[in-house]
């Protein structure tokens, strides 16, 4: 049991610092969470539980680089955030566990996929078509859908989708990208604790161990190249996408 804490404590540490810096951080606490005997639905309530206020936390550190994003300000992006994460939280309390169980290595590949070649596909889609203020409000509320439903790499989707509009440095983003998820976890968060089915014990050593990841992952993204940043963030989900898939499906 010990040796189950002690997993999620630094599964959450890692997680909190892989949201700090680009996002993805569910890829390490949610099948940590489970390796630990979690359910999966409830290993993904938890683990959204358990890192939301990491966000806030590195939203801190990074304080003094918010930015609009394509001109609209964080006060107009965080209520469709907010309706979004809770679209998406009432989705996953009526999956059933099996359904869910099969669903997130598809989850995990799709944010692995829109993380390596999102900037990509963003240019290749800037070239036939423009998408202004308006349907970033819109496609960022079916982000924050996916980011209340399941929540692994919902700051990389956000990258992703914001990349549709040129925008790709993760250190500029940082600031209102760790405020959009955060926000979007607590209004995911309030109805888990309220009609969910969240492993409390668990949840808050991961809680624990995402705070002070969350922190020191801001202060260190703050000085390391975009480059290193991408490949240690690739590697680490590419790992766990392909063990997810041996563990469903193998």
């Amino acid at each position: 049991m010990i040796a189950s804490y002690a997993l999620v404590f630094f599964a959450g540490m890692i997680a909190g610092a892989m949201n700090a810096v680009a996002g993805g951080g569910s890829f390490v606490s949610f099948p940590a969470l489970v390796l630990a005997g979690v359910p999966p639905v409830s290993a993904n309530m938890s683990s959204t539980v358990a890192l939301f206020p990491a966000s806030f936390m590195s939203a801190f550190a990074y304080r003094k680089d918010f930015q609009d994003i394509e001109g609209i300000s964080l006060r107009r992006l965080l209520p469709v955030s907010l309706a979004g994460g809770v679209t998406g939280a009432l989705l996953l309390l009526y999956t059933p566990s099996a359904t869910f169980n099969n669903l997130v290595p598809w989850l995990l590949l799709l944010g692995l996929i829109t993380f390596t070649f999102g900037r990509e596909i963003g240019d290749h889609l800037r070239k036939y078509m423009h998408l202004g203020p308006r349907g970033l409000m819109v496609l960022q509320y079916f982000v924050a859908i996916y980011g209340g439903y399941f929540g692994a790499a919902v700051g990389i989707m956000m990258l992703a989708l914001w990349s549709l509009f040129g925008v790709h440095d993760l250190k500029a983003t940082g600031a209102v990208r760790s405020i959009l998820v955060g926000s979007l976890n607590a209004a995911a968060v309030i109805l888990f604790v309220i009609i969910g089915d969240v492993t409390w014990s668990f949840a808050l050593t991961t809680l624990a161990g995402g705070l002070v990841g969350g922190y020191v992952g801001a202060r260190i993204a703050r000085q390391i190249s975009q480059a290193i940043l991408r490949r240690i963030v690739i590697t680490i989900i590419s790992v766990i996408t392909a063990t997810y898939f041996w563990r469903v499906f193998g």
